[in-house]
Formats: structure tokens, sequence, C-alpha cells
């Protein structure tokens, strides 16, 4: 039960915005290559659900070694440091952002997969929507740039990594940290 919860936490953070790399005509602000920090709140309507990840949340640090191993790596693979958790209850990763994925205004996370997205650029920011077959899940919602150096995401989304369609609610904040992103032993470049 908490390998699936944690799994379910993770998914949906890694939903933030995997699928917010802009294809849209009307122009946007675009934002910043270099490492970029994202704090995000996950949130059920069902209470056992949220219950269940907060006290999840609680445990990533708690971890055993070779579930640390497991997650680590696969942050790495998409670019992210291991995600930590705030006394508020936040997920935070860091991430670079290359300069092509600063073009496309690709978010820095990333949602494992097979994916498809559509993204549609609004006035300060963009509407995104994405489905994925593996483990399937889908969303919607909105991401807005504060200039090219910080962003604010609201995110419904609907997963079936427990094995029911669940509803999480990711409300999500980034901020550009500078121009230099660690060694790729560290956190290597995600991959677009």
């Amino acid at each position: 039960m908490k390998k699936s919860l944690l799994r379910l936490t993770l998914l949906a953070c890694a939903a933030l915005g995997s699928h917010a790399g802009a294809q849209a005509a009307a122009p946007s602000p675009t934002i910043k290559p270099g490492l970029w920090q994202v704090d995000s709140k996950m949130a059920s309507p069902d209470a056992a659900t949220d219950n269940a990840m907060s006290m999840v949340l609680q445990q990533l640090g708690n971890l055993p070694p070779d579930q640390r191993k497991q997650l680590e790596s696969m942050a790495a693979s998409r670019g992210m440091a291991m995600p930590t958790v705030g006394a508020d209850g936040a997920v935070r990763v860091t991430a670079c952002v290359t300069p092509d994925m600063a073009a496309r205004k690709q978010i820095p996370t990333g949602q494992p997969g097979d994916c498809k997205s559509k993204n549609t650029d609004i006035a300060g920011g963009m509407q995104v929507s994405f489905t994925c077959a593996n483990p399937k899940s889908s969303g919607e919602g909105k991401v807005m740039f504060t200039g090219d150096q910080a962003f604010s995401m609201q995110l419904a989304v609907t997963t079936s990594a427990r094995g029911a369609p669940e509803q999480v609610n990711v409300t999500s904040s980034g901020k550009w940290l500078g121009a230099s992103c660690p060694a790729p032993a560290t956190t290597a470049a995600q991959k677009p």
C-alpha cells in the first residue's frame, strides 16, 4: 500500500508540467535556461487519499537505502535531483532547463510513460492538457509565467496508479536559481 501511495504521490508531482512545452502560435513569455526549483503541493478531494499522500510524503525522508537509490536514479534520468519535502508538505525538485527546453517553455519536470499533450498559449502563460498510457493518467490546468524567472501552475490530474481512477490537484511554483546547472553526475539535463 505504501509503495503504491508513494508512486501515486511522485507521479502526481512529476505530472506538474512534463507536458508544458508550448507549441502554440500566440507569443507568451519564455523561461530562462539554467537551474530551476519547483515546489508542489498535492491535494485530493478524497480525504483518505489526501491523508495517505501526506503520510507518504512525511516518510519520504525515511526510505530504505534501496528504494531511495531507485528514486534517485529515476529522478536523475529526468534531469532532477531527488525530491525533498518541506515542513509545509511541499515537494521540492531542482532540475536543469536546457536552452532548447527554455525556447519551448518546457517546465523542468518529467512524467514517465507514453504521454501526449496539447498546450495553448494564453496571455501570460499556457493552458495545458495531457494523457499518459503507462501509468494511465490525464490532466489539465494552467501555467502562468512571472517574467522569465518564475511560474505558477494549477493542475487537475486523474491517475490510476493504484488501480482505480483518483483525482489529485497539484499547485506548483517554480523559480530560476541561476544559469549554472550541477555537473551531469549530480543532475543530468532533462531529455527534451
